[in-house]
């Protein structure tokens, strides 16, 4: 198997010379973020995804988690490597420094979680629950509660999770049953059964803090009449610590595909004693804090798998010998050339390399929005920056988690037989990269949410405010004349892309269906243009450096993918144009009864 290998090199010049982070950060106002100090995040960041969560994540998936009368035990290994992150401080990097965060920018911890995520995506989980849990207590809860519950939860003693799903309610959160009574002294007692809750249930923090929404009898119909509470495992004793039992016990948990040493727990919620968490009847609302964060996210745990599986099958495809070259032999003194030089190979693994780092720019340009949101003085740029920053969320959860399949099936192809049994571990990255389209909202939910909440939600008025800005980009990008047919086809395709989301919203106006059949190739053509802007920054700093002869190798490889990228993968742009602009009656037209005849 092949040892994971964080992508400095990449890292440092998607940061540097792409997105000159260290001049976005000051003019956020954080100039005590120093260019040393970024590469010193990154470079021990590095060592530790390398060297503590990477060597856990086979045996992790062979061994699993372990359910005993409602424990859970983790693989050996976890505990440790959990308390070793969380007394390094990695667990506080951007949570609030009033409660012993250390408050730094998402467009730094991002990349450090992409690493993470890549050396051990169960183990992660762990930890990304907790860091969603925080920024929404932290956003909504009065102030008793955050003094009771954040700092504990910043330094990893106490963890977090998201308690949303029922048995019968997935999606559709305003059939959820789980009721919640008001106890007459300022708490409440919360009835109901969750599914699907990652990290429900562990050994790896001495308290777990939920998160749960549910319905106040009084409540209006539907999802208006959702409350979100904070439900501990334990309730804090009189010196802050876990006291008494609550009425939470995890039933079960469930044997999946993937992601086998994380946790998924069916909680069932008897009478526990619980606070509620901003007001009632708005929990849905409150709950996007952590959601929008967690799908933000799920494009870090994308890139990283999707990095592993790349990883491993470049090093395959060099080691590998099996038949010549088309062109002739190119190791004489070997049996057979090794497979990197056949042209189908390379077709594959550039796929990967095309993806994978346009991915990785699309997820920090993400993430730089989010620090804006927060950061700028300003607060007509701050919702200008939210505004942008909503139309790229359900792109970057829907688009990377699509992306990590593609790229994890790949690493299987390319491994041939091999990849398809365990010895080789690409298997893995597969069945764990497959619940990434489906959780925090399925990838269809995301594309119907860009279109009715992000695209018609406003009218398209910051769509129109997204196009002008990356219009710009790409003119700031030209200046090598060798680029001049990257900018040209990126700058049509932004002049489509505006003519494509009119389309979109006119046919929606016509027709409601229209929102749903558009939706999923309206998302994709949108994260091709994204990737194409991106593409282009990516070869003007690779131009850039090669004038001034640095790293030479890196930044023809850097030019040899953005030419991939513009020549192979680009043009499926075209494909879901076409598909979406056929409309809606293609779909609809059968009748349920005759999908039944085979």
């Amino acid at each position: 198997m092949t040892r994971y290998r964080a992508p400095l090199l990449d890292l440092k010049f998607l940061l540097n010379d792409v997105l000159d982070l260290d001049a976005r950060l000051r003019e956020l106002g954080r100039d005590d973020i120093s260019p040393e100090f970024i590469e010193t995040v990154l470079e021990e960041g590095a060592r530790f995804a390398q060297d503590r969560f990477a060597p856990l994540n086979r045996p992790g998936d062979e061994i699993g988690v372990t359910w005993d009368d409602g424990e859970v035990t983790t693989p050996p290994g976890f505990r440790e490597a959990y308390q070793a992150y969380c007394d390094n401080g990695w667990s506080s990097m951007s949570a609030p420094p009033e409660f012993g965060g250390q408050g730094l920018p998402v467009s730094l911890a991002g990349p450090f979680h992409e690493m993470v995520a890549a050396g051990n995506l169960s183990l992660r989980c762990y930890l990304s629950l907790t860091e969603g849990a925080v920024a929404a207590i932290a956003a909504h809860a009065d102030d008793s509660l955050k003094q009771t519950y954040l700092e504990k939860m910043v330094a990893g003693h106490w963890s977090g999770t998201m308690c949303l799903t029922e048995p019968h309610a997935g999606t559709d959160l305003g059939m959820l049953r789980t009721r919640a009574e008001r106890a007459g002294d300022g708490s409440y007692r919360i009835t109901g059964n969750k599914i699907f809750i990652t990290s429900g249930e562990h050994d790896l923090s001495e308290n777990i803090i939920h998160l749960v929404l549910a319905k106040l009898p009084d409540g209006p119909a539907g999802a208006r009449g959702i409350s979100l509470f904070l439900v501990p495992k334990f309730l804090p004793d009189t010196d802050g610590g876990p006291g008494e039992r609550n009425g939470v016990r995890c039933e079960s948990v469930e044997h999946k595909m993937g992601m086998r040493a994380s946790a998924t727990a069916a909680l069932n919620f008897d009478g526990a004693t619980g606070w509620i968490v901003g007001p009632e009847h708005q929990g849905l609302a409150c709950m996007f804090t952590m959601m929008n964060g967690a799908r933000y996210d799920v494009g870090m745990q994308s890139l990283g798998l999707a990095q592993q599986a790349f990883q491993h099958a470049v090093s395959y495809a060099n080691e590998r010998l099996q038949s010549r070259s088309l062109s002739g032999a190119k190791v004489p003194d070997q049996p057979a050339d090794p497979i990197m030089v056949h042209p189908d190979v390379r077709r594959m693994l550039l796929t990967q390399k095309a993806l994978v780092e346009g991915g990785r720019w699309l997820a920090a340009r993400a993430s730089l929005l989010i620090d804006a949101e927060r950061l700028l003085p300003d607060g007509a740029e701050r919702e200008r920056a939210a505004r942008l920053l909503a139309l790229h969320t359900p792109i970057v959860k829907a688009f990377l988690s699509d992306m990590a399949l593609e790229v994890t099936s790949l690493a299987i192809q390319v491994h041939g037989g091999h990849g398809y049994i365990r010895e080789t571990g690409v298997e893995q990255f597969y069945r764990d990269a497959r619940i990434l389209a489906i959780w925090e909202g399925t990838n269809g939910v995301q594309a119907q949410d860009l279109v009715r909440r992000k695209l018609l939600g406003d009218g398209g008025e910051a769509f129109d405010a997204l196009i002008e800005r990356l219009r710009v980009e790409a003119d700031e990008s030209s200046g090598a004349a060798e680029l001049a047919d990257f900018r040209s086809t990126t700058l049509g395709l932004l002049a489509e892309w505006s003519a494509l989301g009119r389309e979109v919203m006119e046919a929606a106006a016509r027709d409601p269906e229209e929102i749903g059949a558009t939706a999923h190739d309206f998302l994709h053509y949108s994260a091709l243009v994204l990737l194409a802007n991106g593409w282009l920054q990516m070869a003007a700093a690779a131009t850039r450096r090669l004038a001034e002869g640095k790293d030479r190798d890196f930044c023809e490889s850097k030019l040899a993918a953005a030419g991939f990228f513009f020549d192979r993968l680009l043009p499926r742009a075209a494909a879901h144009r076409a598909a979406l602009v056929s409309g809606a009656s293609n779909l609809m037209k059968p009748t349920p009864e005759q999908f039944l005849f085979t």
